[in-house]
Formats: structure tokens, sequence, C-alpha cells
């Protein structure tokens, strides 16, 4: 897996989810992927989304979240 150039994470970070803050909650990391409250925790203890926990909470960089969904289509192409 190669790592993204910041010129393409800025323009993907402009372009996808721009109505979510930088740091998201699982619930809104839910909606963005449209997922279930399982496999979103899942994915946090899995390790396939960075997360930090805050008290009870898992608090998502919203890059976090674009690196999972890119890093995901990538694979899915290349598996085709």
């Amino acid at each position: 897996m190669e790592a993204m150039k910041k010129s393409e994470l800025k323009e993907l970070y402009q372009m996808m989810f721009p109505e979510y803050p930088d740091i998201v909650t699982v619930r809104q990391l839910r909606e963005m992927l449209g997922i279930s409250r399982q496999l979103a925790y899942d994915l946090i203890n899995d390790g396939e989304l960075q997360a930090i926990k805050i008290g009870n909470n898992f608090k998502i960089p919203k890059v976090s979240v674009i690196n999972f969904v890119t890093e995901e289509q990538k694979e899915a192409k290349s598996s085709a």
C-alpha cells in the first residue's frame, strides 16, 4: 500500500464528507460509511480505522475515514 500524497489527501479532504467535522464520533462514522454500530467498533478495534478513546467515547479523525475508504477502493480495483 502506497502512502497518499499530501496534495491528493488535501483534495479528497475537501471533496469527501465536507459536512462532517475534522474529528467524528462513532455515530457520525456510521452515517458516513452507512455501517452498523458493531461494524464501526470492529473496524476501530481491529485497527482498520485510527481512533482515540477519550473517556468512554471514541473520536475518529476524518482523515482516517478518508484513508480507509480510499484504501478499500484500491484493494477492490486490484482484486477485480
